[in-house]
Order: C-alpha cells, then sequence, then structure tokens
C-alpha cells in the first residue's frame, strides 16, 4: 500500500515515524515551506521534513496546494491512501485522490473541539478528558465519518504542553492501527468500517488562537482563571498587562498560576490576578525582554517597587 503522509509539526512527525518504524510504504511527504527562524532568519525546516530527509523520504513543499504542478506531482506517487497529521486544510482535488481515500488524525473526541487548537481549548474549557479521532476528510472542515476513537484524562493541574505531548504519542498509535484496519478491509475487498459524527448536539469549538482571543479576560472565576492560563501553557501562553505598583509591564506572559482562598492570604510579597471569587498567584511568567521566570526570582529582581 503506498502512502503519502502530510503533515508539519512534532505531533505529525511522531506519526510519520510510526508508520515507516512499522514498515508501512511511505513513498513521500508534504509539509509547509522552509521558513526563517531566530535572529539570523536562517530557514527551519519543518519536523516532518527533517525526519523524511533523514529517511531519504522524497518532500513535497507546495506554496499552493492547489498548484497544477504540485497536483500533478502528488499524482505521480500513485498513493493508495493519504495521511494528514497538523496540516492545512486540503482541497478536494488533494483529498480525494487515493483510491483508499484520506484520513485525518485530529487530537479531540470529535464532534467537539472542531478547529485549529482543540488541545489547548479541552484545557481552558476545565473538561476532564480528551482523545484523538481519525476520520476520512470530506468538504466540510473535521466533520467525516469517524474510523478510530481513542481517550485519555486530563490532570486537574495538566497544561496543554502535556497533554499534547501525551496525545502526540497516542495520536501515532492510532493512526498506525487506523492504517491497519484501512488495509486488512482493502486485503479482503472490504472497505473499513466508519461511524458518522454525532450530530443535534452542544458543540465546543476550537478556534485558532490569536493576541487578542489569549488575553485573560475579566470575570473568571479563580478555577477558570487557572484553567485559562494552563490551557495556553507553554504556548502561545495568556498574557495581561502586569500592573506593579506605579509600574506597567505590558504583554506579560502567563504560564501558570495557583488559587488562593480570599480569607487570610498575604500578598505583600506575592503576584496576584484578582478572580470573581477570590485571587490567583502567579507562580511563572515572562516580561518583554525577558526569560520565562519564576515570579518570587521576578519579585526579588523589582527592588525599589512597592509589590
Amino acid at each position: 500500500m503506498r502512502i503519502i503522509f502530510l503533515g508539519t509539526p512534532d505531533f505529525a512527525a511522531a506519526s510519520l515515524k510510526a508508520l515507516v518504524e512499522a514498515g508501512y510504504n511511505v513513498v513521500a511527504c508534504v509539509t509547509m515551506p522552509d521558513k526563517p527562524a531566530g535572529r539570523g532568519h536562517h530557514l527551519q525546516q519543518s519536523p516532518v521534513k527533517q525526519y523524511a530527509v533523514d529517511h531519504n523520504i522524497p518532500v513535497l513543499q507546495p506554496e499552493r496546494l492547489k498548484d497544477e504542478q504540485f497536483v500533478e506531482q502528488l499524482r505521480s506517487y500513485k498513493a493508495d491512501l493519504q495521511i494528514v497529521v497538523a496540516f492545512r486544510m486540503l482541497p478536494e482535488v488533494v483529498w480525494s485522490m487515493p483510491r483508499l481515500g484520506t484520513f485525518n488524525l485530529h487530537g479531540s473526541l470529535l464532534p467537539q473541539y472542531r478547529g485549529a487548537a482543540p488541545i489547548n481549548w479541552a484545557v481552558i474549557n476545565g473538561d476532564k478528558e480528551t482523545g484523538v479521532t481519525t476520520f476520512f476528510l470530506k468538504h466540510d472542515i473535521d466533520t467525516g465519518d469517524m474510523i478510530m476513537q481513542e481517550r485519555i484524562s486530563i490532570g486537574a493541574e495538566e497544561d496543554a504542553g502535556s497533554v499534547h505531548d501525551r496525545l502526540m504519542v497516542l495520536g501515532a498509535n492510532v493512526v498506525c492501527r487506523t492504517t491497519a484496519l484501512i488495509q486488512h478491509a482493502d486485503e479482503n475487498g472490504q472497505t473499513v468500517h466508519t461511524e458518522p459524527q454525532p450530530e443535534n448536539i452542544e458543540l465546543r469549538p476550537a478556534p485558532k488562537l490569536f493576541k487578542e482571543n489569549t488575553r485573560i479576560p475579566d470575570g473568571l472565576t479563580a478555577a477558570q482563571l487557572q484553567n485559562f492560563v494552563r490551557g495556553l501553557s507553554p504556548y502561545p501562553a495568556a498574557w495581561t498587562d502586569l500592573r506593579i505598583g506605579g509600574s506597567v509591564f505590558e504583554n506579560t506572559k502567563i504560564y501558570a498560576v495557583r488559587p488562593l482562598t480570599r480569607d487570610g492570604i498575604d500578598t505583600d510579597h506575592r503576584l496576584t490576578i484578582t478572580a470573581t471569587d477570590g485571587v490567583c498567584e502567579i507562580l511563572e511568567l515572562q516580561v518583554p525582554g525577558k526569560r520565562r521566570m519564576h515570579a518570587k526570582d521576578f519579585l526579588n529582581g523589582l527592588k525599589g517597587f512597592a509589590h
């Protein structure tokens, strides 16, 4: 079975690695074009490209997925199956090309959290569990018939980075198992069993994260505030304008907080954010131009300021 893999970040590279190590025939990879990064603006390869190059897998990096030259090049590989993990939205001319279709790995329990940032929003909303889903692509994004779904619990203190890393491992396993199901069905002249996504239920979206929707909003309870911060940690990070005495540290990233009870709190030597039912102590932060640090270290560097 000839497979083309489409993906870009570490989350996708883990699935590519699992497929190759399981012996599947990945004939080409499609990933984002190299991008300038760092102070020297040197071109940086995506993790998927790095793995593919190291294992002599041809790499395609189209600027436009509808480009005729790219489409013809893709078609020349005569793929039986395409697998998408953490990539861009595909045009129909691409996802409909293989005879066995194209399946996607999504980092949520679909139909919940369709969209670009499912892991972050599950943590922000205080969910107790999440998971991964594989499904065949169709016109509307993240709506195709489901092939496989696996769940994990979310720890009360766990941040989005930790959940991401666990789902990356789980997802790689599910991608291989899904591929095996499709191959087994094909070898027996069948199509793999799928389930349509549930309808008529209240859906929670997972929109892309921008500066506007990662600022810590007013009106949150202490628990909601903690969930908001851990759901955006370590990347892209919740932020606020931190006011200490007469000084304002604009665009300060907040990586970890903990709720404090309202009564008997000594806030003289703490950084806190007010919630509707108490306060949250800031544990880790990063002000512009400085490294990420513990709040105590930040306060120790503020000699002469009133805390």
